[in-house]
């Protein structure tokens, strides 16, 4: 699912990216606020609300939903106000989403966002996750909230990085909330607008209700007076890979404006580059299929499709090769690196819109190595119908034996090496990305021999380095 070899197991990449076919449940529920209307965002939001407009592919309120599925998340109950029945005709009672949806309505969605919490009073007796339709964030930052439990009501998730003027600024000391709001002269943190809660909040809310005050952060400042706000600081999070413990850092982005909107496309993008890339997808390939999966997501195409249509591209490819004539080859070139892009797109696709499973990377991968053995077979046949040279035979078949057990070899030595966060070497790796770029290179030139003979030099000493280093560990 990359322009890569597939080079992890999909169980890694689930450690690695999350996946939520791959994750475990937690049996707590989480209330969503969907009820505003998104004002900022203009025309956008004149005939819907702010949590449907979309996000590669997705709305925002669908990336929340996947994004707490992905932390173990099946429960939800979502507070809608304004235009709220295109919300509910949007996501359904959460069925296509493998999820359970309750609705409430809050008719006074026009006061603060603490009168949407209050509305789920009812729906929530026992401990629960609070998010916004309008943030989204790594999937881990809940996670590791869940893991982190309760000690007081409220556990509020902060980030230590400088305020923007209109977010919400948190002062904390010792781990405890001493006070929050937009407008505080003091502050050494932010609000991500992630919680854990325990029904105690609504206490809270009510007394500060009573004063006039509906906004959240004033029902927080209300708890924190009582020594009952917690903080949980997401820069301070270590991930356990594999039982490897390794810091991270975790993003979130709260979307208010239209450029928000864009800086949240610039991270999701930034976060498809895995750390098995090759040196030709990170600098060539991948630039580029992030282009084409941002057309593609406009389109209901699904992952398995986009990984059968770059074989396709590879057979053509072959095809043109067999003719054997200088321009038949420079075709053949231009497709084999063409599906070498095209083929990072199926992974982009799937890892944006939560549609990553085992299948997928195992049926992209048995495809990618037909692709591979046909266009070398391709290559061999065109030079040895106009040559009637017989080692080209030799040469394409040590080409073949390398080209596979470099991709084979790739997916344990992959796996160890992510596993010990040693991600440096992947940068000049020899995988499919430099080997079909290789090819386009000398198909250009015209010397398919030469161009066969360094792939098979070139991978089979890949394979051989990987078996050394992997017996020294």
């Amino acid at each position: 699912m990359s322009c890569t070899d597939l080079t992890l197991s999909t169980e890694l990449l689930c450690e690695v990216f999350g996946s939520p076919k791959n994750l475990r449940k937690v049996n707590m529920k989480a209330l969503i606020l969907a009820a505003g209307d998104g004002g900022r965002f203009g025309n956008l939001t004149r005939d819907k609300p702010k949590s449907l407009i979309k996000l590669l592919g997705l709305s925002l309120i669908e990336r929340v939903i996947f994004t707490a599925k992905q932390a173990g998340i099946n429960e939800f109950v979502i507070t809608v106000g304004y235009l709220g029945d295109k919300i509910k005709a949007n996501l359904g009672d959460g069925e296509k989403f493998g999820v359970k949806i309750d609705y409430i309505e809050n008719e006074e969605w026009q006061e603060g966002n603490g009168i949407s919490v209050l509305k789920a009073k009812g729906l929530l007796k026992e401990n629960f996750i609070l998010l916004m339709s309008d943030h989204i964030f790594d999937y881990r930052i809940l996670k590791e909230l869940v893991d982190y439990g309760l000690r007081s009501s409220i556990v509020l998730a902060v980030d230590r990085r400088e305020p923007l003027l209109e977010e919400v600024k948190v002062l904390e000391k010792k781990g405890k909330i001493v006070d929050i709001g937009i407008e505080i002269e003091e502050s050494n943190c932010i609000d991500t607008g992630i919680f854990l809660c325990s029904p105690k909040i609504f206490s809270h809310i009510e007394e500060t209700v009573e004063e006039g005050k509906t906004e959240l952060a004033d029902c927080i400042a209300k708890a924190a007076k009582d020594r009952d706000a917690d903080v949980f600081d997401i820069t301070q999070i270590d991930s356990y890979v594999s039982g490897m413990k390794k810091a991270i850092k975790l993003w979130w982005v709260d979307i208010d404006t239209k450029k928000d909107l864009r800086k949240a496309e610039q991270i999701l993008c930034k976060n498809l580059i895995k750390p098995t890339d090759g040196l030709i997808s990170r600098l060539f390939n991948r630039p580029i299929s992030l282009r084409i999966s941002k057309l593609l997501l406009k389109f209901r195409i699904n992952p398995n499709s986009i990984s059968f249509i770059s074989f396709i591209i590879g057979v053509l490819s072959a095809f043109f090769f067999c003719i054997g004539n200088y321009l038949s080859i420079v075709i053949g070139g231009l497709l084999a690196q063409f599906s070498s892009i095209f083929d990072g797109c199926d992974g982009e696709i799937a890892r944006l819109k939560f549609q990553q499973s085992n299948y997928g990377g195992w049926f992209d991968a048995v495809l990618d190595r037909y692709a591979d053995a046909l266009i070398i077979f391709g290559m061999t046949y065109g030079y040895w119908s106009l040559h009637n040279d017989i080692l080209i035979w030799v040469i394409g078949f040590i080409a073949l034996v390398g080209s596979f057990m470099s991709s084979y070899t790739a997916d344990k030595y992959d796996a160890i090496y992510i596993k010990k966060g040693k991600t440096r070497g992947f940068r000049v790796r020899i995988g499919r990305d430099t080997r079909l770029f290789l090819l386009m290179i000398g198909a250009l030139a015209g010397q398919i021999f030469y161009t066969l003979m360094v792939i098979g030099i070139l991978t089979n000493f890949e394979s051989i380095r990987r078996f050394v280093l992997l017996r020294n560990e």
